[in-house]
């Protein structure tokens, strides 16, 4: 069925230019780091409890917008189509951590054994495990739109998987992390998890309330809002970009293919993770199986940023392995609803 993308994409330029501006923002992160190595000192000791201050503020920047976004109203509708929910729901927190931990290991403790030192393969591992546990929220907007996607029923995922994500996400990585072996510091875990989730939500939610309030209960103030807040986003998002590959400027420069080799099994992850989803919803609606195949291969990687760098470090391999994830997230979506669409005649009227 053919369409006019332009009238459809929700993408703007910087979305649309995603991995571009990432990419430059890599390209000053390690240059920075290679002409200022002094300054990682002096930041990384701005923290407490092991989680850097400096990344907090970015993080929250980044954050606090799509928490705005998020409607708890609507998750008194989540009965009323319930198939679509629970293949992202299993999708996200039953399949997703699990086989992102097997593909790292696979890679990193096999395939890659004598191209990287055994201790930076347990960094990366560890930032993957992070990366797969972390569903994302702001980009399902986007996915669901450019696939023409139910927004009601997109509205209703969003708070019900922030909810699950408050109560899951510290014992699935304590486990994962467990079972690798990497020791898991659970003060650092759940402080990240009440200044990343918690916060912000609740922060989001009564944000939300008093705009909509503030404009006599139109919630299309929600949108004008978030607009404005959007600048402090991006600035947020790239300045932790240029941040964590400054302190990583060494390990890049002399081994420049490592970007590569940690995406990889992000990637198979992402394809393999929509194949599952796809196949689950076949009888599902499009308008509700499309989104919902492609919310597995997003990540939340504010998320996992800021509890890497709390657990690992602004310089670790854990870090890195996080923001490895930014640069394959608009090809892949992008890829992902092509497919979507070129597949659009297996499905029946939505």
């Amino acid at each position: 069925m053919a369409r006019d993308e332009a009238a459809v994409s929700p993408l703007g330029v910087f979305e649309r230019w995603l991995s571009l501006w990432v990419a430059l923002a890599i390209g000053a992160g390690i240059i920075l780091g290679n002409i200022a190595p002094d300054a990682e000192g002096a930041l990384a000791s701005l923290e407490f409890a092991s989680v850097n201050l400096v990344v907090t503020v970015l993080i929250g920047a980044m954050i606090f917008p799509m928490m705005v976004g998020v409607d708890f109203a609507s998750v008194r509708n989540i009965g009323k189509k319930p198939k679509g929910l629970i293949i992202a729901l299993v999708i996200n927190w039953l399949v997703k951590p699990f086989t992102m931990a097997a593909i790292s290991i696979l890679f990193f403790d096999y395939l890659y054994a004598g191209i990287l030192p055994r201790e930076d393969a347990r960094q990366y591992i560890a930032g993957l495990i992070l990366l797969g546990a972390a569903p994302c929220a702001a980009m399902v907007f986007v996915r669901s739109q450019m696939t023409i996607g139910d927004p009601a029923y997109t509205l209703v995922h969003v708070p019900v998987n922030d909810l699950v994500m408050i109560v899951a996400f510290a014992p699935i990585v304590a486990l994962l992390l467990g079972v690798t072996d990497i020791a898991v510091p659970w003060q650092t875990l759940l402080l990240s998890v009440v200044l990343y989730v918690v916060v912000p939500l609740v922060a989001g939610a009564i944000a939300r309330e008093r705009v909509i309030v503030a404009h006599g209960g139109d919630a299309s103030a929600v949108d004008a809002f978030t607009a404005t807040m959007k600048p402090w986003s991006v600035t947020g998002l790239l300045a932790t970009v240029v941040l964590l590959f400054a302190f990583q400027a060494g390990t890049i420069t002399s081994n420049p293919l490592l970007i590569g080799l940690i995406a990889v099994p992000i990637i198979i992850q992402s394809y393999g993770i929509f194949a599952a989803a796809w196949a689950w919803a076949w009888k599902v609606p499009l308008n509700i199986a499309a989104p919902r195949a492609m919310i597995g291969t997003s990540n939340f990687f504010e998320l996992a940023v800021a509890v890497a760098t709390g657990l690992f470090g602004l310089s670790s391999g854990a870090a890195l392995a996080t923001v490895a994830g930014v640069l394959v997230e608009v090809p892949d979506m992008l890829s992902l609803v092509a497919f979507a669409d070129a597949t659009r005649g297996r499905f029946g009227a939505d």
